[in-house]
């Protein structure tokens, strides 16, 4: 040491350059092997949670979807894509906006306004306009009619809230009031604690947003997570990974038990780590209407202290009364430990007007990381509790004129009518219908089913065609290929019709198989035959869903 210092006086120059050469490589030796070790965990958390067999299929995919992606950049093979995906836009465009004498195109504003009576004239005309008939119940879900009477209903809450704005609740105090209503109802329906609270949005999309957003907040303020995951199922609804996307959210996607269609719980519990601000409970999910075990999900996310969110948007108010409807139902609200938000769609099975959802939280203090406040805005403070800044008051007094309508018995009687037509279409399908194969164990509304072992040479998308054709618009299923209907009110009158165009439907399939008569593609067998489970279809199915976007649009 004493030597040390003696070079040190004796020349201090070389002793500085040598000392900081020693500092400099072993900065160098720490960077490197923190680098190292970062991307080894990385890995290693990657290969717990994935498993090698799927890390390697995941990497293939990768690989395989760039390669396409590369591949498509070469003029012949850009330029012979772009045609078919330009056919593609032209035959969308010749279906979804019909052209005729009577269909006036409104381009530009009119130099002078138009009176009631024009305004009337193409209301009819656009109301007359070729779509699905709904009301001959053969639409899967999309329209949650709850008949004549609530329509009434909720053109009188309409027309009373036409203007009102709940941003201005000084303006609009009893949309203010009627919001905190349905809030409380909707909670209480839920069996959620006295210190819960929730907000409303405009649909499940956004109610899932802002639970996303509010554990990420949470996570960052409370945990110093600044780097946020998720971890959920295959079969959740794709609102989390648009959440994912918009907030900067790493998502796990595990997947589901072939035969019960519930989360793999195993492989969840393997994804979780010191990241995972929330994991997801689907009840029921959209693809086979399966309900996870929100259980067992609940005691994981007591154990790891992370949020569970239970996606009820599709069951919404039929779930509160199946086991008061006399049918079988599992744990799924805020009585099971460890739920710490639900998400309900009040425009679904509620039979509000479109635009109504419901977001809940355990404990109350968790909704204000769903709020965005603005302090130093020159505008004054800015205070928000979800996306949207003003809101339509209608649709607030809509929901609640409805459930004030509906009443327990009203809901409790709508329960036993769908969930009884499920449960008849279900037990057809596995007593008479032999060919078919039921997926999980549906409890709430959702039916789907699938060719089974001895009738997988069958295409079920074929099938899914076929029925088009009688008037039915089932939706279709990847992974594995299937259809889903998801049972409403109007289908009280078109069950047993189902039930025989299903039989005929695979009768026909047969006898074309034997026949070896190639059947014409339909809607599912064109877009679900592009090879949507190849690592090259989803490029072009995702182009394809973007022309069929941008054709919504077209005037």
């Amino acid at each position: 040491m004493l030597n040390a210092i003696a070079n040190l006086i004796k020349d201090p120059y070389n002793q500085s350059i040598r000392l900081n050469s020693f500092s400099f490589s072993n900065f160098k030796n720490v960077l490197f092997w923190y680098i190292i070790s970062s991307y080894l965990l990385k890995l290693y958390a990657h290969l717990r949670s994935r498993g090698l067999r799927n890390s390697i299929i995941e990497t293939y995919v990768k690989v395989a979807t760039i390669s396409f992606k590369i591949a498509l950049k070469f003029p012949s093979v850009n330029q012979k894509v772009n045609q078919q995906l330009d056919q593609a836009s032209i035959d969308m465009e010749k279906k979804l906006i019909p052209r005729n004498e009577k269909i006036i195109r409104c381009l530009e504003l009119p130099d002078n306004g138009k009176s009631l009576e024009w305004l009337k004239d193409q209301f009819s005309v656009l109301s007359d306009l070729p779509s699905a008939d709904w009301k001959s119940g053969k639409v899967s879900g999309a329209v949650y009619h709850g008949g004549d009477e609530l329509a009434q209903v909720m053109s009188l809450a309409l027309n009373h809230s036409i203007i009102s704005n709940p941003l201005h609740p000084d303006i609009f105090p009893g949309v203010r009031k009627m919001e905190a209503e349905v809030i409380k109802m909707v909670l209480n329906l839920f069996n959620a604690p006295s210190d819960a609270g929730g907000t409303t949005t405009s649909g499940g999309t956004e109610s899932i947003l802002m639970a996303c957003k509010a554990y990420r907040d949470w996570a960052k303020a409370t945990k110093g997570i600044h780097h946020p995951e998720m971890v959920v199922p295959v079969s959740a609804h794709a609102a989390f990974d648009k959440a994912a996307h918009y907030f900067g959210i790493k998502i796990h996607h595990i997947p589901v038990n072939q035969l019960t269609r519930q989360v793999n719980l195993s492989r969840l519990s393997r994804a979780i780590n010191s990241n995972t601000i929330m994991i997801v409970g689907s009840a029921p999910n959209f693809p086979d209407g399966a309900i996870d075990d929100i259980v067992a999900l609940g005691k994981l996310a007591k154990k790891h202290n992370i949020g569970l969110h239970v996606d009820c948007c599709l069951g919404s108010l039929l779930l509160p009364f199946i086991e008061k409807a006399g049918f079988e139902m599992v744990p799924f609200d805020f009585r099971v430990e460890g739920v710490t938000s639900i998400s309900c769609d009040t425009h679904k099975y509620g039979f509000a007007p479109k635009g109504s959802s419901v977001i809940m939280y355990r404990h109350a203090t968790l909704r204000q990381y769903q709020y965005s406040v603005m302090t130093s805005w020159p505008g004054g403070v800015y205070a928000s509790p979800a996306i949207a800044g003003s809101r339509p008051g209608a649709i607030i007094a809509g929901t609640w004129a409805i459930m004030m309508y509906m009443g327990e018995k009203g809901y409790l009687e709508s329960c036993q009518t769908i969930i009884g037509l499920a449960k008849k279409l279900e037990r057809s399908i596995r007593e008479d219908i032999k060919e078919l194969e039921i997926m999980g164990k549906p409890l709430v509304s959702v039916i789907a089913f699938k060719f089974n072992k001895s009738s997988e040479d069958l295409n079920i998308y074929e099938l899914g065609d076929y029925l088009g054709t009688k008037g039915w618009h089932l939706n279709a299923l990847q992974k594995p290929a299937g259809l889903h209907i998801a049972i409403t009110r109007p289908m009280i009158n078109s069950m047993d019709d189902l039930i025989h165009d299903l039989k005929e439907g695979i009768q026909i399939l047969k006898e074309n198989q034997k026949n070896n008569h190639k059947t014409g593609g339909g809607d599912m067998v064109t877009l679900y035959g592009l090879g949507s489970s190849s690592a090259i279809g989803p490029g072009l199915v995702g182009d394809l869903a973007k022309r069929y976007l941008d054709v919504l649009y077209t005037a």
